[in-house]
């Protein structure tokens, strides 16, 4: 009799069910967990390369400021195309009034002006301040310099002291250059015996009534605001931002000094390679790899690397380059640390949590990780738009758990780049994208609606800061946002667009004569007296600013034009006024 053996299942018909569906679901979970994590990395890092973009644009734009302040300064000083005459002596009055108003355009960093000619006389203005002044002399090549002292543009001169060495123009290294040039050019950079700062001249030769070279006229810069600048940059903890020559050497850094001493006592500018900075150092390096000292001036540019610890460092670099001959680099780095943090931890936290769920309740954790993939989803869009340039991209997204925090971290990230941190106003770069979509609508619109753009810049804002400090000239600014804030119309738009200077968007201006109560009503508001906060001992202050107009679409067609327009007629105003 033949038997079958019964084989018996020790797995029942639950198990058998239950856990491979369990498993799948986990896995599911897991992808899913990896998925968002991959979502989020890629969105933070960019918004992190925007960032380090905007940050390296911003050190670009205030070398920008410190160049167009030198070509004006020796514009105001000898306009191009103005010729000398033989003697100095002969033009003395005309040569001093220009370089007083030379001096007063930007005198930080270009408070220096001075002039030699083919005879070897010179003549240089030196302003210790707004109203002080230092006129350097010699009429004859064999005589040394006479220094006199005197206030205000006209002010009479008191004599102070005469140079113990002979000063010859035409020995200086800014003379040769400046002879040998057919336009502007820059004198390397180099160290001012009397500061320690670095410094760099600019010069420009000037002819005469024959066509022949009569002199050379030229102004010093100082690089210590832009030092100052690069290195109270908020980065992060381990962020670096620089700013170096195409051989390497340090013209600014957040890290440290660019001068330092050497063993003869005497002072010398740092290479980058010779920073002692290992972080400094390993993009120096990375920067000689990619040959970045042979391209063109251009936009900003990102790339990253791993250092010699392997860790991922992210690198943002732009060329500055005019023609004049200066070629700087700039470069902001942080490493991905820096950037990922709790970011990385949350959304981990967040794969894990739908994990559990999944074990717990697999219908609702499988709901649960579809609506957290949506939402990085939509993180990670937004996140694209803001790097493909649109960074008031919106993100809707309401949540209390980590994607909540991320997305709230991404619109306050949104919010920074547009807001002028200390006074809440719109930022230079949110001002000029409102303004470029304000003429697209102008053209695309059927209605036709003119506008226009206002350019303040403030009167006595630096006295304040030298006198009662920085504190109270912050007070200044933001006390100034309000009341420009509270005298326009809710279509206009109210900006601070650099330092003391500030820009006002006007809705609806059908016509250039419509600028006039308006004008008069932000100089009113800007000339009723301020108390500067915590100083009771202080009396009130004055300050008032110079306001230039632009019309659209009469004065320009993009916002560069219109700002330019604005700026320059706000410089006319302001030496109107100080030639009444």
């Amino acid at each position: 009799m033949n038997h079958t053996s019964a084989v018996k299942n020790t797995f029942s018909l639950r198990t058998i069910l239950i856990v491979p569906y369990v498993a799948l679901v986990l896995v599911l979970a897991s992808a899913i967990g990896w998925l968002s994590y991959r979502a989020g990395d890629s969105a933070v890092l960019t918004v992190s390369d925007h960032l380090l973009l905007e940050t390296a644009e911003r050190i670009g734009q205030a070398i920008d400021r410190h160049l167009v302040g030198s070509g004006a300064t020796l514009e105001a000083a000898f306009p191009n195309g103005m010729l000398a005459q033989a003697d100095i002596d002969k033009d003395l009055v005309n040569l001093r009034s220009r370089f007083w108003i030379a001096t007063s355009l930007h005198i930080d960093p270009n408070n220096y002006v001075y002039y030699g000619n083919t005879a070897g006389q010179a003549i240089g203005l030196y302003r210790h301040s707004l109203e002080e002044g230092e006129l350097r002399i010699k009429t004859k090549p064999e005589e040394n310099r006479t220094r006199y002292r005197f206030k205000g543009i006209d002010g009479p001169l008191q004599f102070h002291s005469k140079e113990e060495k002979l000063f010859d123009p035409r020995s200086r290294p800014w003379y040769t250059a400046g002879a040998n040039a057919k336009n502007d050019t820059w004198t390397s950079v180099y160290i001012d015996f009397g500061t320690q700062d670095l410094v760099a001249t600019r010069a420009r030769k000037v002819s005469a009534a024959n066509g022949q070279l009569a002199g050379v006229v030229a102004t010093d810069m100082s690089l210590r605001s832009l030092n100052d600048f690069v290195r109270n940059l908020k980065m992060s903890q381990h962020g670096l931002a620089f700013i170096i020559e195409p051989n390497g050497d340090l013209i600014a850094a957040s890290s440290g000094p660019n001068v330092q001493h050497s063993k003869d006592g005497s002072n010398v500018r740092i290479n980058a390679k010779d920073s002692g900075n290992p972080f400094l150092n390993a993009i120096y390096g990375k920067l000689l790899e990619l040959d970045i000292a042979k391209e063109g001036k251009g936009d900003a540019k990102t790339f990253s690397f791993e250092d010699a610890a392997d860790e991922r460092i992210h690198v943002a670099y732009q060329k500055v380059k005019d023609n004049t001959g200066l070629e700087w680099i700039t470069v902001v780095a942080v490493p991905s640390k820096d950037f990922m943090g709790d970011v990385l931890t949350n959304i981990k936290r967040t794969a894990l949590i739908s994990a559990l769920a999944a074990l717990l309740a697999i219908l609702i954790g499988l709901k649960i990780l579809t609506w957290v993939a949506s939402d990085l989803q939509r993180l990670s869009y937004a996140a694209v738009q803001v790097g493909n340039g649109a960074i008031d991209a919106p993100l809707e997204i309401i949540r209390n758990d980590e994607i909540g925090v991320l997305a709230n971290s991404f619109r306050t990230m949104q919010l920074r780049l547009q807001t002028d941190r200390l006074t809440g106003l719109k930022n230079r770069d949110a001002f000029e994208r409102g303004l470029n979509a304000k003429i697209g609508q102008f053209h695309a619109s059927d209605k036709k609606q003119a506008f226009g753009v206002m350019f303040i810049d403030l009167n006595g804002f630096k006295a304040i800061n030298d006198q009662y400090g920085h504190d109270a000239g912050d007070f200044a600014l933001v006390e100034v946002a309000r009341r420009l804030s509270n005298s326009v119309r809710a279509g206009d738009v109210v900006a601070r667009y650099a330092g003391d200077e500030f820009v006002i968007m006007l809705d609806d201006v059908a016509q250039r004569e419509d600028f006039v109560p308006i004008r008069q009503h932000i100089e009113a508001a800007l000339a009723q007296p301020l108390k500067l906060a915590n100083l009771t001992e202080t009396p009130e202050v004055q300050l008032g600013g110079a306001i230039g107009i632009s019309h659209f679409p009469d004065d320009g067609n993009d916002a560069v034009g219109l700002l330019k327009v604005a700026d320059r007629d706000m410089y006319v105003q302001k030496f109107a006024a100080k030639t009444l």
